[in-house]
């Protein structure tokens, strides 16, 4: 089993930036074998893919936030990051980390492959 945890969400103004983290436990968890991502559900939206880590380094993003959203790893600390500049009230929802073995992710922007979900953390931007 894999437990993750989300820390770091609150409440800014526009123009600010806020810094997530998703530490991840567990007898199941082996670094560098998952695909980690950071997915946001606002009132009344769909859940949506914001950024993705494969276990080779490599990254995506949707474009809503390319260009201002950085996601990053810690493998010491278990802990995958997402550093959000430049935040638009439209960044306003709930964020969650996930994780899939590699063997599974093939569309890293569906929820539906996921195997392990944070509980979420809310972010909230002011205009």
């Amino acid at each position: 089993q894999v437990q993750l945890q989300e820390s770091g969400g609150g409440s800014v103004e526009s123009g600010g930036s806020l810094r997530l983290s998703c530490t991840a436990s567990g007898a199941g968890y082996i670094v560098g074998s998952y695909c980690l991502s950071w997915f946001r559900q606002a009132p009344g939206k769909d859940r949506e893919g914001v950024a993705n880590r494969d276990p080779d380094g490599s990254t995506a993003y949707v474009d809503s936030v390319k260009g201002r959203f950085t996601i990053s790893e810690d493998k010491a600390a278990n802990t995958l990051h997402l550093q959000m500049n430049r935040l638009l009230p439209e960044d306003t929802a709930v964020y969650y980390c996930a994780a899939v073995p590699a063997a599974y992710c093939t569309q890293w922007f569906y929820p539906g492959e996921y195997h392990y979900w944070g509980q979420g953390t809310q972010v909230t931007v002011s205009s």
